[in-house]
């Protein structure tokens, strides 16, 4: 269980630096001289790969891990053997 609120922390860890780090350079994003001004479609463009890009790499953790569970125990498995919970029939 605290293995779990660990993972869970970092997880809420990094999910805000992801979204913090653009925001800040949104806000520090305009130039010193006036008349500089700031491409937003180009720092819209950026957010919106950085979050893709996490999201693919979530995805494929999370489906990584799916299969590994499902291969791991599945009911052919060497290893596999019941609980006490689900009977001894075999």
């Amino acid at each position: 269980m605290r293995g779990m609120l660990g993972i869970s922390l970092v997880l809420i860890a990094v999910a805000a630096a992801v979204a913090i780090i653009p925001a800040a350079g949104v806000a520090l994003a305009a130039g010193d001289e006036p008349g500089e001004y700031i491409d937003r479609r180009v720092l819209i463009w950026n957010l919106f790969f950085r979050m893709m890009t996490v999201a693919f790499t979530v995805g494929a953790v999370v489906s990584g891990t799916i299969i590994w569970q499902v291969w791991r125990f599945r009911e052919s498995h060497p290893k596999a053997k019941p609980t006490p919970y689900e009977g001894t029939d075999w």
